[in-house]
Formats: C-alpha cells, sequence, structure tokens
C-alpha cells in the first residue's frame, strides 16, 4: 500500500470512527442500556463503572468511545474502539468501564451470534474446520479493522432507518460473522462452533450447572453425561471458562444470593440457604471473598449508591 493509500485510509477509518459516535449518542441519549433491535445493544456511561457482575452470552462487542475490562475467572480483558471482544459461550463474567465521563462517555454496542447463525455461514464456506490449533477460552480481545469497522457502521445506521433492518440488519449481521471468521479469531469461532468438538459438550455441563446450581456438584456424573472422563472433564471446563466446575459454582450461587438479598428482602442466611449453603459462615466467607464486603453490608452500600444516584 502507497503512502497516499494510506493516508486515505487513516481519514477514512476516522471518518467512521466519528461519524459510530454520532450514531450511538443518537441511539442511547441517557446511562444505561437499550435494544434498537432484536439482539443488537447500544450501551452508555457517563463515568467509570464499578464492578458489575453479569453473563456475556456468544456476542460480538465493539467499544465506540472509550475503555472497558471483562474479567473471566482469574483472566482480565481489556478493549477499546481500535479492538472488538468476541465471546463464544455464556460464562458469568466481571464488567468494569474504565473510561467515561459526561463530556466523552463511554459508549458500547453488542451483537448477540447464535451458533445456527454461525454454521449457516460456515455452510457456504469451503473450508469448515479449523486450519490450525487454537485456544478454547470463552471470550477473546482481537484489533479491528477497517473492513469489519465499515460493517459495524453500516449496521447501526439502520437505528436511523428502521424501515430498512427487516432486509438488511440479517445480511450485515451475516457479514460481518463472515468477517469474523476470516479473521483474527476466526479458528477459534469454527472451533467453538462445530458439533463434534469438546466445546460443546462443556456447554452442556455449563447449561446443566446453571440450572441445578444449587445442588450439589457431583462431578462423576456431570462427567459422565457428557462422555468425558472426570480429569478430561476438570482440564477443558477450565481451558474454556478459566475456572474450575467448583468455582463457576459458586459464583452462580453467590450472584444469586446477592439478586434474592436485593431484590427479595432476603437476610444473608436464608438467601446463603436457598443457593445451596448449609453453613451460613461458609456463605459469608465466600460472599466476602467474591464482593468484597460482607453480605449485608454489601447489599446496603449498593442501596446506599443507587439512593444518592437518585
Amino acid at each position: 500500500m502507497s503512502q497516499q493509500q494510506a493516508e486515505h485510509l487513516r481519514r477514512r477509518e476516522a471518518a467512521h470512527r466519528q461519524e459510530l459516535i454520532e450514531l450511538v449518542q443518537r441511539g442511547i441519549r441517557e446511562d444505561g442500556r437499550v435494544e434498537p433491535f432484536n439482539g443488537l445493544f447500544l450501551a452508555r456511561a457517563t463515568r467509570p463503572m464499578e464492578p458489575v457482575y453479569g453473563v456475556v452470552e456468544p456476542s460480538f462487542c465493539v467499544i465506540v468511545q472509550g475503555r472497558k475490562e471483562v474479567s473471566l475467572g482469574e483472566t482480565r480483558h481489556q478493549y477499546d474502539p481500535y479492538h472488538y471482544l468476541l465471546g463464544c459461550l455464556e460464562v458469568p463474567v466481571v464488567f468494569r468501564v474504565l473510561e467515561a465521563s459526561s463530556k466523552k462517555p463511554y459508549l458500547g454496542l453488542r451483537l448477540n451470534i447464535s451458533p445456527d447463525q454461525v454454521i449457516s455461514v460456515l455452510a457456504e464456506l469451503e473450508q469448515l474446520a479449523p486450519q490450525q490449533p487454537t485456544d478454547t477460552q470463552a471470550i477473546k480481545v482481537s484489533p479491528m479493522d477497517f473492513t469489519l469497522l465499515d460493517a459495524v457502521v453500516r449496521l447501526v445506521r439502520l437505528i436511523d432507518t428502521p424501515e430498512q433492518a427487516p432486509f438488511l440488519l440479517p445480511l450485515i449481521s451475516r457479514e460481518i460473522i463472515y468477517l469474523l471468521l476470516s479473521g483474527e479469531q476466526g479458528d477459534r469461532l469454527r472451533r467453538m462452533t462445530l458439533v463434534d468438538g469438546h466445546t460443546t459438550r462443556i456447554a452442556q455441563a455449563v447449561e446443566a450447572i446453571r440450572q441445578r446450581f444449587n445442588e450439589p456438584l457431583r462431578m462423576n456424573e456431570l462427567a459422565s453425561d457428557i462422555s468425558m472422563s472426570v480429569s478430561s472433564f476438570h482440564h477443558h471446563f477450565k481451558a474454556i471458562t478459566a475456572m474450575t466446575p467448583l468455582q463457576f459454582q459458586k459464583q452462580l450461587r453467590l450472584r444469586e444470593a446477592r439478586r434474592l438479598m436485593l431484590g427479595e428482602y432476603f437476610d444473608a442466611t436464608t438467601a446463603g440457604s436457598r443457593v445451596g449453603y448449609d453453613d451460613t459462615s461458609h456463605f459469608n466467607r465466600d460472599y466476602k471473598r467474591f464482593f468484597g464486603a460482607p453480605p449485608m453490608r454489601d447489599v446496603e452500600r449498593i442501596r446506599e449508591a443507587a439512593g444518592n444516584a437518585g
């Protein structure tokens, strides 16, 4: 590429990034999250956020303005407008907006991606199988190139022309999936989507733990149900989720307990028992280690912060 061509591309990219900021700002004018179209979410924040405990779904995530950190187990992923995050499995994570202000708010978008969509695109490609060994961790960050940025801009433009969305949204979403498959994370996305690999079985185990998180975790039964040995199950589960099955279950329990105390006004003992803890002191220790404060103090702090924000 000549110097003149490179400069032209740089100017086009800068214009695209500015347009994307303006589009998202029009699409979401207050802090929070909106879903202008099914599976497409916009987010806005005017100040850095404390850690938020949530779940990342299989999705393509882009930061339009600002910077964000997503933690999976002990692994932290930071990204910005020059990078994207691709999630290939529904797992619990910790989100934190690192850069945001009233003059320059954090702006982000997320496009949910289903395995069926990926398989549909793969079916039209000649090369279905991954070309080389690749990691299988549930989320990963990669650089955003101009071609992918261009598709994102055209996707978000649909907010201004909603009458075009029923026809163009599926096409642009499909284009984005194709570009992801053609890019740095293509082999990873293939491996984690195709139905005959370890990832699909681990996804089945994740769903089983999610459905019965308040029951004792029977490792032998869980491994047997997905036709894996206990050692292989443990190894692949941690490689994909960055957590052991027990750590994964514990996070689910603690987050549900927090929800019960905040939303349904359970006391700590009742909440702990409801999510599967037999020992209140054990629950209190785990809760403090995970959230940084004992249960009721943590809940009071959240309610006080919400009251002050209001």
